[in-house]
């Protein structure tokens, strides 16, 4: 088994800002907040998180399991 990265960076699709974030290892992000431009953002349906829909790299449990965490 790989070793879980918790370090994400999240790009905000209204206004394209990008922030490195550490995920939460023991639960789902559904909502964030852009620093720049306010926007809300949520997961993409399908998706159990925002790091999903616009991080650079898998929640922990998928990167642990690669299966969808929330289902």
């Amino acid at each position: 088994m790989s070793e879980v990265i918790l370090q994400s960076t999240i790009t905000c699709p209204k206004c394209g800002h990008q922030k490195e974030e550490t995920m939460p290892s023991d639960a789902c992000q559904f909502f964030y907040e852009c620093e720049n431009c306010g926007e809300v953002l949520r997961p993409k349906k399908g998706d159990c998180c925002v790091y999903c829909t616009y991080g650079s790299r898998a929640c922990p449990p998928i990167q642990e399991s690669g299966r969808s965490c929330c289902s």
